[in-house]
Order: C-alpha cells, then sequence, then structure tokens
C-alpha cells in the first residue's frame, strides 16, 4: 500500500499504453506498492473469472473454450465488477482500452460509477531495441534451462508490435484530443521509469 508521503489526494485512474514487453506489468506493479493503486489487467481479469463460477465467469470460460475472442461487453462487465467491490485510490488499466469503441465504453462506464479518466500515459521504446531486449533474455532463459514463451521470436514479436502501433495509433490521437496523454521514454532503468510514472501521477492529484 502507499505509504504516507505516497498517500495521493484523491483517486486517480490511469491508462498504460504500451507495446508487448514494455514493461507495462512491473511499472503498474510499483504504481500499486507506491500509490495503493490497482492493476486491471484484462488477461489476469478473464483468468480469474474464468475460475470464479460467477455467472459472467461462466460466460468468459464458455467463450474462451470455443477458442473466440471475449466481447468488449464482458470485459467491461468485469471492469465494472472490479470499479464496484475495491476500495482502491484509484485504478491502472493495462490491456484495455486497445480500440476507440472500447475506450468510448470506458469512459462511459467510469461516468456511470462517478468516477473518470485522469491520465493516459503512453511508454514509449525503440522497436528494435526492445525486440532484441526480449529475444537476449529468452536466450538467456534457455540457457539455464528456464520456460521461454513460444512466440519470443522476432518474426512473432514484429508482428506484435505491428499489431500494436496500428491499433493503438487512433488511440493515441484520441487521448491527445482530450488533453489526457503524456509520454515517459521506457527504454531507460526501471526504477527511473517509475520515478517519472510516479511524479505524473503524483501531480495529476494536486
Amino acid at each position: 500500500m502507499a505509504s504516507d508521503a505516497d498517500t495521493l489526494t484523491r483517486t486517480v485512474n490511469v491508462i498504460l499504453l504500451g507495446p508487448p514487453g514494455a514493461g507495462k506489468g512491473t511499472q503498474a506493479k510499483m504504481l500499486e506498492d507506491q500509490f495503493g493503486l490497482v492493476q486491471l489487467s484484462t488477461g489476469d481479469m478473464l483468468r480469474e473469472a474464468k475460475k470464479s463460477g460467477t455467472e459472467l465467469g461462466n460466460r468468459v470460460a464458455a467463450v474462451m473454450e470455443r477458442g473466440e475472442l471475449v466481447t468488449d461487453d464482458i470485459v467491461i462487465g468485469l471492469i465494472e465488477e472490479k470499479l464496484t467491490s475495491s476500495k482502491a485510490n484509484g485504478f491502472i488499466f493495462d490491456g484495455f482500452p486497445r480500440t476507440l469503441a472500447q475506450a468510448d465504453a470506458l469512459g462511459d462506464l467510469l461516468k456511470k460509477n462517478g468516477q473518470k479518466l485522469d491520465l493516459v500515459i503512453e511508454l514509449r521504446v525503440n522497436d528494435q531495441i526492445l525486440v532484441d531486449r526480449i529475444l537476449n533474455r529468452a536466450e538467456e532463459a534457455r540457457a539455464a534451462g528456464q520456460p521461454v514463451r513460444a512466440d519470443d521470436n522476432a518474426e512473432t514479436l514484429a508482428q506484435r508490435l505491428e499489431a500494436y502501433h496500428a491499433q493503438t495509433a487512433p488511440l493515441i490521437d484520441y487521448y491527445a484530443a482530450k488533453g489526457a496523454l503524456q509520454h515517459i521514454d521506457a527504454m531507460g532503468e526501471i526504477k527511473d521509469i517509475a520515478a517519472k510514472l510516479g511524479a505524473i501521477v503524483r501531480t495529476a492529484t494536486g
């Protein structure tokens, strides 16, 4: 939880944008620890819902077992469950929204629950350096006998980055037009990136 020094003056909701491997999960966890925020990762929520046995969870399980994509209304339902059941100081949205329709739906959901989106922070990276880093980590893990993701190869990573940029470009313009978008160079040291993110979050609630 947040220390006394990092107590927020109000709740704050943040979207982290960034390609696969940019460090969103790591930075979200550090923001959680620093400010008492809660990370809402789409993948984590879907896996949790699948095991929950709730009505919504059973819908998720059925869709995933059929090998289909989970619809936006299901994901929004999962997010609403978290918004209404948690007493967090705010939320970090990781992996959602990915499209303009999802961005509109999230905005409507927050408004419905008496909240708003405060910040959208894009973690900017150099694609080639990012690919090299991931491949090097995979090679080190392989050499140490540790498990390696099947899609940690140059061709698949390039495809994932291309898909990310195609999906995210409209979102960047969308949130920039609302005055909510900020950028951070995510190619530096983890602690330095965390310090910059922390300063932005703190300033937003000042």
